[in-house]
């Protein structure tokens, strides 16, 4: 498989999440949305009600009651805490357990866009899963350094830049998996098929990551990434 250029404009890469978007609303589509959006939901309320019950915790043992006016300053950093927290972690989560229904979706999605049922074959779980795992260890041995450079007086001015560009690649990586999967291309072709076409793959990834940093709206950016990528994958390949 191969891309055409189109595939590498960063203004039609990022068009393709918007349609993903859009084609949230189709009925076609709405049962397959059901399960992603509840485990998304269940994810980050859970995490929510546990920060917040630590978090008071916390403030409550380690903050004097002289120093309570403290507690204006103190939230905000918390919500600010744990949505970057929640990106990387709870995202991850969700990908995992999400992977099979994703899969179906990118199915069912190139079904509705072709006008053709049984375009693709789903993939076995067991197979899924063992992609979806090999995603998270390629982006965990590489996370690691980046969060290093932090640390490093100097460096850490530009990790920042690095981790952005880092998170944008590995959720171009992780939502574009879904369709190529279930056309039988594996995790090395993947990637490389991703770095022909860098830029809108950059584009497409840091959008996605952007809209997974916001508030409520979270719950249904991954599953629009997912329908989005199928766009993207059908119409750019030759």
């Amino acid at each position: 498989m191969i891309f055409a250029k189109k595939g590498n404009n960063p203004i039609v890469a990022i068009g393709y999440f918007f349609k993903g978007l859009k084609l949230l609303t189709s009925p076609v589509l709405r049962s397959f949305l059901i399960v992603p959006i509840l485990i998304n939901l269940v994810l980050y309320g859970a995490a929510l009600t546990l920060g917040y019950y630590y978090m008071t915790d916390l403030i409550n043992s380690f903050i004097p009651n002289w120093l309570q006016w403290l507690e204006w300053l103190l939230w905000p950093l918390f919500f600010i805490c744990f949505f970057i927290a929640g990106f990387f972690t709870f995202t991850v989560m969700a990908n995992i357990i999400a992977a099979p229904f994703y899969g179906k979706l990118a199915a069912k999605t190139l079904a509705v866009i072709t006008g053709q049922a049984g375009t693709t074959e789903e993939q076995p779980l067991a197979k899924v899963m063992a992609a979806e795992l090999k995603r998270v260890a390629y982006l965990a041995t590489r996370a690691v350094p980046l969060l290093i450079l932090f640390i490093i007086p100097g460096i850490n001015v530009i990790a920042p830049f690095l981790w952005a560009l880092f998170g944008a690649w590995g959720m171009a990586l992780e939502y574009m998996a879904y369709p190529l999967e279930n056309e039988g291309v594996l995790f090395s072709e993947q990637k490389q098929l991703a770095k022909d076409m860098r830029l809108g793959a950059l584009s497409f990834g840091g959008l996605t990551m952007m809209g997974l940093t916001l508030p409520v709206l979270n719950i249904i950016v991954a599953p629009a990434a997912v329908i989005g990528a199928t766009i993207y994958v059908y119409e750019v390949k030759d």
